[in-house]
């Protein structure tokens, strides 16, 4: 049982489903943001942790790392390093929620429109389980790769 368990968890098929669903879910995540960067400006200024200066910038700057990661998990370009920030930005968004609900702010997420539900504890459990998959993509993907297509057929020319 163990064995089987530990085959089904470790299939590359399994990490190819947790990356489309990851880049999906950051691109899906980073339209709206782009699109009203003036709110979600405000909404990281609700969370209080960031400088005034810093607030406009890092609401131009996020939305579109969070796109192109997105996507580049998607297309399977660079799996490692997209997974590898958005592991990053993940651990940050929990941190910065898990800070707010200490401190009892009645603050939204902020994570796919500006109008959500309040955090909660079970926001840090859902990007939680968003790092498990992401590190899960990080280790155990390794199909439909679109580099390492590429990389395949380089190494064939040079030979």
């Amino acid at each position: 049982m163990t064995g089987t368990l530990k085959k089904v968890l470790t299939h590359p098929v399994l990490a190819l489903l947790f990356r489309l669903y990851i880049g999906g879910l950051f691109v899906y995540a980073a339209m709206y943001k782009i699109n009203y960067a003036a709110e979600f400006s405000a909404t990281i200024a609700s969370y209080r942790l960031v400088p005034y200066w810093a607030v406009n910038a890092l609401s131009i700057f996020m939305p579109w790392t969070e796109i192109i990661c997105g996507a580049l998990l998607i297309l399977g370009i660079r799996v490692k390093s997209a997974a590898s920030v958005i592991t990053a930005m993940l651990a940050a968004f929990t941190v910065a929620i898990a800070i707010n609900l200490f401190r009892n702010a009645p603050i939204s997420c902020g994570c796919f429109h500006t109008i959500e539900d309040p955090i909660s504890w079970w926001t840090v459990l859902r990007d939680l389980s968003w790092i498990a998959m992401t590190l899960h993509v990080y280790h155990f993907d390794a199909i439909f790769q679109t580099d390492q297509l590429f990389l395949g057929k380089l190494k064939r020319i040079e030979s």
